[in-house]
């Protein structure tokens, strides 16, 4: 696999944002959003096998635990470990190494861009799909079969930049009853860009159209953004 880095931080999407993880983010994607913050992984990286993630998994799991692997009792001190990307689901030994996760005792999430199919992976992943909006210039890309393949531990998300990015999840979330498809339906609004790329969206006006139209969403807000610096790498 080729892999861009792996490294252990908190969550700061999702509805587990706060909780610590692990996260392995593969190289490569075959979308390019226009306020996509991890371009870094579009190229390079450093091949590994799945024996070679799951060991790095494993000793991040357990650093900073007085008893290491094998000396008697339970060393593992987080175990969520997200797959991500660029869009993991291009690599198909993505599936052997969340299986190989899950059979070791880990609670694993995968990010995936929804453009790909997500029923190949395993019942247990918590799957995190995006549906891409207008302003992400990656409209239409949305695999409306992934719909059937999410249950009730699965999380869809809308990242959101405009009223007309909101216009449009507000009908999309509503036509397919997302909100009784899955976990949560998550609304989160871009992140300005520190160099000015993009801007961002308020997250106060998002908030205010969400109660104004009474939806049954979750905002989010990317957590590791206000702990470090927008662009830092590795957290």
């Amino acid at each position: 696999m080729q892999i861009s880095e792996i490294f252990r931080s908190i969550q700061g999407e999702s509805t587990r944002a706060g909780l610590p993880c692990i996260f392995v983010r593969l190289t490569g994607c075959n979308l390019r959003c226009t306020w996509c913050d991890t371009a870094y992984a579009f190229h390079g990286g450093t091949k590994m096998t799945v024996d070679e993630i799951w060991d790095r998994v494993e000793e991040l799991s357990s650093a900073g635990r007085g008893d290491p692997i094998g000396r008697g009792g339970s060393s593992r001190g987080v175990s969520l470990v997200e797959l991500t990307g660029g869009e993991p689901l291009l690599q198909p030994e993505v599936i052997p190494l969340a299986q190989k996760l899950l059979h070791s005792g880990y609670t694993v999430m995968i990010e995936t861009s929804g453009e790909r199919p997500v029923a190949g992976l395993p019942r247990e992943v918590i799957k995190i799909v995006d549906v891409k909006c207008p302003d992400s210039g990656e409209p239409d890309t949305f695999h409306l079969e992934n719909l059937a393949a999410l249950d009730a531990k699965d999380e869809i998300k809308f990242v959101i930049s405009s009223r007309r990015d909101y216009e449009f999840v507000r009908e999309f979330t509503q036509r397919h009853d997302l909100a009784r498809r899955v976990h949560q339906v998550l609304f989160s609004p871009v992140h300005a860009d520190p160099e000015g790329t993009w801007p961002g969206m308020s997250a106060r006006e998002l908030t205010e159209w969400i109660l104004a139209d009474g939806l049954p969403v979750r905002l989010g807000l990317q957590l590791h953004k206000f702990i470090w610096h927008p662009a830092a790498r590795g957290v």
